[in-house]
Order: C-alpha cells, then structure tokens, then sequence
C-alpha cells in the first residue's frame, strides 16, 4: 500500500487551489489522497466566515468542507482514490499526525481573510518546520499546478541541506519529463573566515569555481535521465532561490532540524513565485 498524500483544506480558495496541486501530485505518483480539516479553525474566524457566507456557523460543517474538496479533487482525476478526515483539532496537529504515514503534505499559503492569512501562514511555516515527510506550501498563479502548469522546469536548492531535497527533485522532473535546474548561491566573504577555503580579496571568480565544484560534487549521483543544469548565482539563497521560481513550476529546497525553519526557507516560502516543497534532510 503506498502512503497517502495529505492536503490541508479549510473551505477557501487558496486551500482549494492546494487540492487541485494534490490531486495532481497524487494521479502523478499513482497513491491515494487524504484531505484533512483540522476543524478548531472556527475558534478564530467561525462568526466572521459565517458572516462573509451569509449562513449561521452552525451551517459551517466540517464534512461540507472536505466533501468539497474531495469532489473537486475527483473531478480532476476521476480514477483518483480520495479520502476525507475531519478532526476536532489544530489544523497543525491535524496535519502533522496525517503526515506521520504519508509521503507527502500540501497546504495553500493563505486563508480567507487577514486574520485567517496570518492563521495559515502559521500553519504552513509549522508544518513545514516539524513534518517528518516533505511538505509543499502552493502560491503562485491559479494556473501553477503540479501538472499543466504555465512553468515546466524544477528549481532545486543546492546547499548544505540538499541530499534529500536532490533525490526528491530527481523524481519530482523525472516523473514530469522536465529539467531540473540545481543553483548554488555563493558569496564573497566580506572579511576573513578561518572556515573558508579561500582568502578575502580573491578575485569573485574563484568563489564561483569553488561554488561550482561543490555544486559539481552534489550532483554526482544525478540520474542519467534527467536533464540537469548547473548554475553557480552569486548572492545570498534568499534572494537568488525566489528570483529562480519566477520560470519554475516548483521550487525544492532542505530543512536540516526538526521544529525550526532557517532564514532561507522562510524567505522562500514568502517570496516564491511557485509552489515550495521543504524537504527535512533525513526524508
């Protein structure tokens, strides 16, 4: 039995969104699709949502929830084998406990208004930072999904968390039949580092080379059927791995401890033009 893929879903448009990428996700790898709805949600924005609808909050089921997005789900997919669960909980608890036997968890990037965006954003950045399995955040257009998508090619971060997030890329590009672009950030030290290889004052391009034979060496074990394209970008990995999602169709980065996100991962979830997958370093 294969495990499941587990979105997040809330009833608004960006969790639906998350759907349609999950359920993409899931015909793509052949697994089945668990959607989960953490129903405590309405301890925060159950009045204002029951408002926004035009319906009391009692009306606000949880099973209307996730029956929704599993029929959105099968629409896409017909053939897909979809499942629900509503629990009385957190949607970070909720999330993370489906993850524990699951491949994969989507989540969207936002909720319905600008108490619930800060809500979910929370909860992304939580699932993201404690899952044991990798976790994708969706943002991007509406047209961003895991198939068909306006952009085919993967992003991969390459730095000293990306053994794990390599593999996942690898199959991610070979399961689409795209390339896979790997970049490694590199910066000039501004003084000098008795951990650094090179001395300060070195002219930039012998940075760069250093950068490209790390790169080099990471990607030694890259499969023959993929299509690999080195890049070696000078700057900081929270500036160069957003502006690199603005051609991507995903953008795959590594989380290296357990419970905590690096400054890297939170400007990328942020800043991203594509959907993100974190993927924690033992994955």
């Amino acid at each position: 039995m294969y495990l499941p893929l587990v979105v997040g879903v809330d009833g608004s448009e960006p969790s639906l969104r998350a759907v349609d990428w999950a359920a993409d996700e899931a015909a793509l790898h052949g697994v089945p699709l668990l959607v989960v709805f953490g129903t405590l949600w309405e301890r925060y924005e159950g009045a204002a949502l029951a408002r926004e609808l035009g319906k009391p909050s009692a009306g606000l089921k949880a099973d209307v929830i996730v029956r929704a997005a599993a029929r959105r789900a099968r629409r896409l997919h017909p053939d897909l084998v979809v499942t629900t669960e509503a629990v009385p909980d957190e949607a970070e608890q909720a999330l993370e406990r489906a993850g524990r036997n699951a491949s994969m968890i989507i989540a969207g990037s936002r909720g319905r208004s600008g108490i619930a965006d800060r809500l979910l954003g929370s909860v992304s950045r939580t699932v993201a930072a404690g899952s044991d399995c990798p976790v994708v955040v969706v943002r991007g257009s509406d047209d961003n999904r895991a198939l068909g998508g306006r952009h085919g090619r993967i992003v991969v971060g390459v730095g000293e968390a990306s053994a794990a997030a390599l593999r996942f890329a690898f199959t991610e590009a070979r399961l689409r039949h795209v390339p896979l672009a790997a970049v490694r950030a590199w910066r000039r030290p501004a003084h000098d580092t008795a951990d650094h290889p090179l001395p300060t004052g070195e002219p930039a391009r012998l940075y760069e080379a250093y950068a490209a034979k790390e790169l080099d060496a990471a990607l030694e074990a890259a499969p023959s059927d993929v299509t690999v394209r080195r890049h070696t970008v000078e700057g900081p990995a929270r500036a160069v791995l957003p502006a690199a999602s603005a051609e991507a169709g995903l953008l795959v980065i590594g989380r290296r401890t357990h419970g905590r996100l690096g400054r890297t991962a939170h400007a990328v979830m942020h800043r991203s033009a594509c959907p993100v997958v974190v993927v924690p370093e033992w994955a």
